[in-house]
């Protein structure tokens, strides 16, 4: 009973010393809807004169139809090409190009598309046509000027990116150029021209042999989620198949962007140096005569059970590494946060068991878990992700992983071991939420994907009243031999057949 008092006092303890961070997050948040559906919130911070302006849409990989895999990460790349004002001399001359460049473009898709039955000769000739249109076009054509402009008036991070959940485009800059930038932005979303279309898919075709034919993470990672997810689009590559990439156009990637890049699909996040009421007016000055759009219904399928261990190889010229995933529930079921808390207790810092157990001992030369793959719309996966140290095996490491997950299911977590993910938790928190960017992308996800910013305080909630019982009890329920996936990468070796 005293030791059950103490866990408890210190429970409290922890409750309190966080709730102070918690109402101040609650109370300095505000929301502004407009009539067009565009959500907005807002964080005054005069600590310094500068200023987060998020914006992400839910338009994601998980979005696209069948025939358009890879366009949410084609159209992210688009949209820094300019608009009708911004990265072209003059407009109206461009704009005859452009429409060559889809009309020779579409035809020669077409033509490839006929494979084995495809006419050589019409391919060159259309090839050689599409070439001589992208070189005229470039008289026309101002290359980065919508980077240069953010350069130029003191912004960082201009960026964006692309997940299975949602595209995110980021910035900071001094507070004074908060009308440039919503005069920007606002500009993207009403006048977007999606120019040099078939020259930035081929460097979408280059980036996908970078990051994933060419590197083994991320060739062991795709083949695993394919694996894993059978039905759901999740199992679906972000950046698209090769075949997807090669049969995009720009027709498919304009109608993606007048859907999803509606304003009643989005979320909009401004932290830092800024006045509330003149930022709800200005915001409204920019976007509020954009459009809403009818949104397609969320995808309906989901992923079945799963009734087997699935396990998969993958050959490559490179060391062995090891991936295995947990089918599991979205947030906010309350098992989420469970698994939450064990991704802390099995991989966070030095003290951790996987560290401690697997790592120190000299096994593994990393091994990591991670809650919520690929994405956290829809039920995901616990994944765990693993490097022998030679001379053991990926055998060797999944075997010591495997002991350490039986362990969370017999034996209760020590009040030592709470305090110190408790801790870490408040110290993440702080973390996440120190900085205008940190603070205006946490917001922006959870309000996005979450449907509701305050997911942030009701997740430290959560954690603070998981018990020993709660982790056992969930432990027990996901990891288990028939829900789980496991893939290995292993040294590509010479096919015997071949060399006989």
């Amino acid at each position: 009973m005293k030791h059950i008092t103490r866990w408890l006092m210190l429970l409290v303890l922890v409750i309190l010393h966080g709730a102070v961070s918690a109402q101040n997050l609650a109370d300095r948040v505000v929301e502004h809807t407009y009539p067009n559906g565009l959500k907005l919130l807002m964080i005054e911070r005069h600590t310094s004169p500068t200023v987060a302006p998020y914006l992400l849409f839910k338009a994601g990989s998980v979005d696209e139809s069948d025939d358009a895999r890879g366009i949410a990460h084609m159209l992210e790349h688009m949209l820094f090409k300019g608009t009708k004002t911004i990265g072209t001399k003059d407009y109206e001359q461009e704009k005859a190009v452009l429409a060559e460049i889809d009309r020779i473009g579409d035809a020669l898709d077409m033509e490839r598309a006929k494979g084995s039955r495809a006419d050589a000769e019409k391919i060159a000739e259309l090839a050689a046509e599409l070439k001589a249109q992208q070189e005229a076009a470039k008289e026309w054509i101002v290359p980065g000027e919508y980077t240069e402009i953010y350069t130029q008036h003191g912004s960082t991070g201009f960026n964006a990116g692309t997940s299975v959940d949602y595209t995110i485009y980021t910035v900071a800059l001094p507070s004074n150029k908060l009308e440039l930038w919503a005069m920007l932005e606002s500009d993207r979303l009403k006048n977007a021209v999606l120019r040099e279309f078939y020259v930035e898919r081929e460097a979408v075709k280059e980036e996908r042999r970078m990051r994933v034919d060419t590197d083994p993470g991320g060739k062991l990672y795709e083949q695993f989620i394919a694996a894993a997810f059978t039905a759901h689009p999740y199992g679906m590559p972000i950046i698209g198949w090769p075949s997807d990439i090669a049969m995009l156009n720009r027709r498919k990637a304009a109608e993606f962007f007048r859907i999803h890049y509606a304003p009643n699909n989005s979320v909009m996040v401004i932290v830092g140096d800024i006045n509330v009421e003149d930022t709800i007016q200005l915001i409204d000055k920019y976007f509020g005569d954009i459009p809403s759009q009818q949104l397609p219904s969320e995808v309906t399928v989901d992923e079945p059970p799963q009734e087997g261990e699935r396990r998969i190889e993958v050959a490559f010229d490179a060391e062995p590494q090891l991936m295995m995933g947990y089918h599991k529930p979205t947030i906010p079921h309350f098992d989420d946060y469970v698994l939450d808390m064990i991704s802390a207790i099995l991989s966070d810092g030095r003290t951790s068991r996987f560290y401690k157990n697997i790592v120190e001992k000299g096994i593994a030369i990393s091994v990591d878990a991670s809650n919520g793959y690929p994405g956290a719309r829809y039920d995901n996966l616990f994944v765990i992700d693993a490097a022998p140290r030679s001379p053991n095996t990926t055998a060797d490491v999944e075997e010591a992983i495997y002991a350490e997950l039986e362990r969370l299911k017999t034996e209760p977590v020590e009040e030592k071991e709470f305090k110190r993910i408790l801790k870490q938790v408040d110290a993440g928190f702080i973390r996440a939420l120190s900085s205008n960017a940190g603070m205006a992308r946490q917001l922006a996800f959870y309000e996005g994907i979450a449907g509701d910013w305050r997911y942030i305080l009701d997740w430290r909630e959560k954690m603070y009243q998981i018990t020993p019982e709660d982790i056992m009890k969930t432990a027990k329920t996901y990891f288990t031999k028939s829900n789980r996936t496991v893939a290995t990468l292993i040294k590509k070796t010479p096919d015997k057949e071949n060399t006989e």
